[in-house]
């Protein structure tokens, strides 16, 4: 049985969160209700997000709010952490051992 992978992205800054909602990309500051009309979210999850209740969505969400608020995604959200470690093409260098 396979496990879905993470897809929960973490919000990075509570208040550049709300200084994008104040101040959108396009058009007039958002309240939560009028930013979970635009994006989809839910209004306890945008209130949430913006108490500190909560730090983290759903990948969706987070993308639905950051092009609500006329962003990308980084500037609001992290990526989960890899559950693999970074592999390289490269060979891991011998030391020697004094």
């Amino acid at each position: 049985m396979s496990r879905r992978p993470n897809r929960r992205w973490t919000l990075r800054d509570i208040t550049v969160f709300r200084h994008y909602m104040k101040f959108p990309g396009r058009g007039r500051p958002f309240s939560v209700r009028t930013l979970a009309e635009e994006s989809g979210v839910s209004v306890g999850v945008i209130d949430k997000l913006i108490t500190g209740k909560q730090d983290n969505v759903d990948v969706d969400d987070a993308t639905a709010l950051a092009e609500a608020v006329g962003s990308t995604i980084f500037p609001l959200f992290a990526p989960p952490a890899s559950p693999e470690p970074i592999r390289t093409s490269r060979t891991p260098t011998q030391t020697s051992e004094e």
